[in-house]
């Protein structure tokens, strides 16, 4: 496993995470609605609104899943936001080094991952909207 690194811009990035006040917050049927279609749309049993946290990745919504937060070190939303693709998907975290022996690969079976980032006004990564799946899959315009 590869953690993801932090961000040149990390300690700006972690203070504009801070001003939007979600930390810590209880669940609101707005962000519920929003990965529960997102997981309908994409066919996937889980759907995540998270937010990158010092040490953490918080779940501001979490459609498939029982926990609200997760350790940062083993993130893929910590290596979406380092990445300059709109979308970063693994198709099968098993075959990929920095993923294959990542917990929530071999506990959760995190086998499938797309995930873009969520990028506030002023340009920086807050955190992502993904969804993952138990299986490998290629994502689809159907």
């Amino acid at each position: 496993m590869i953690p993801p690194r932090l961000p040149d811009n990390e300690k700006r990035r972690q203070f504009e995470v801070n001003k939007y006040q979600l930390l810590d917050t209880i669940p609101e049927s707005s962000y519920d609605n929003i990965t529960a279609l997102m997981a309908y749309i994409c066919d996937a049993p889980i759907s995540l609104i998270t937010l990158l946290d010092k040490d953490r990745n918080f779940l501001k919504s979490h459609y498939g899943l029982p926990f609200n937060e997760s350790p940062r070190a083993i993130s893929f939303c910590g290596h979406a936001i380092n990445s300059q693709d709109a979308i970063t998907i693994v198709e099968d975290s098993r075959k990929d080094e920095r993923f294959h022996d990542n917990p929530l690969v071999t506990e959760h079976q995190a086998i499938f991952y797309a995930g873009a980032p969520l990028t506030n006004s002023e340009g920086f990564k807050l955190g992502t909207l993904c969804v993952y799946d138990t299986k490998p899959r290629k994502l689809t315009k159907e």
